[in-house]
């Protein structure tokens, strides 16, 4: 079981997207409510964004999804608290990710979602990630983004400099039982507009609740 674990922790690390989904470590509203069901592993893949939901975006990792490994947790769950950090990473039981970029200023896109067994487990643990990855954790000087109210929690911020060297922001959202989020960074001087930022927030919610509905997910971003 270790193995297959470790494959997927090098993978991530070789291609970049998991670290720098939490880059700080170095539209309309969708997804408030309704059913708060707990996803296997196909249900939480869909929830995925995939290049058909993103115009303009190419992928750089498709969708995947596993149940985790005890020995190479997900490095989205990761908190300094061990207490804390057994309710992000030890009570997952399914976790996925997928990436994109835009050109001409290497923009990069990536979304991370943990499926957890009730919506009290996914509050506590999406409570403990909030609070150590939001607002100076995307960068020195961050700022929230309005983004409506997308999911039954959600917070989003933006730095000027991200580890990438340009503007960067972190989005986390909470909807139902998972907790899901998106990270933009470039290596150019304009940030992802805050109506994309909203636009993307409101679409990743939507797909999360569409899947707790028993729905094939479907939302995507119209435009930029």
């Amino acid at each position: 079981m270790s193995r297959p674990g470790k494959r997927w922790y090098v993978r991530c690390a070789a291609v970049g997207a998991v670290a720098l989904l939490l880059a700080g470590c170095g539209g309309g509203d969708g997804g408030g409510g309704g059913a708060s069901k707990a996803l296997g592993k196909a249900e939480l893949l869909s929830v995925l964004p995939d290049a058909k939901a993103l115009p303009g975006w190419r992928t750089v990792m498709e969708p995947e999804a596993q149940e985790p490994v005890a020995e190479y947790p997900p490095p989205v769950c990761h908190v300094p608290d061990k207490k804390k950090r057994q309710a992000t990473c030890g009570e997952i039981t399914f976790w996925g990710v997928s990436s994109f970029v835009r050109k001409p200023d290497v923009t990069s896109l990536n979304f991370w979602t943990l499926a957890y067994k009730d919506e009290k487990t996914a509050d506590a643990a999406y409570d403990a990630l909030n609070a150590y990855y939001g607002g100076d954790r995307v960068g020195v000087g961050a700022k929230p983004v309005g983004i409506g109210e997308p999911g039954a929690e959600r917070e989003a911020n933006r730095a000027e400099m991200g580890t990438m060297g340009g503007p960067a922001t972190i989005t986390q959202l909470r909807v139902g039982t998972l907790v899901l989020g998106i990270s933009t960074g470039t290596q150019g001087k304009s940030a992802v507009p805050d109506a994309e930022v909203k636009a993307l927030a409101a679409m990743v919610a939507d797909r999360a609740q569409q899947a707790q509905d028993g729905a094939k997910p479907s939302a995507a971003v119209t435009g930029r």
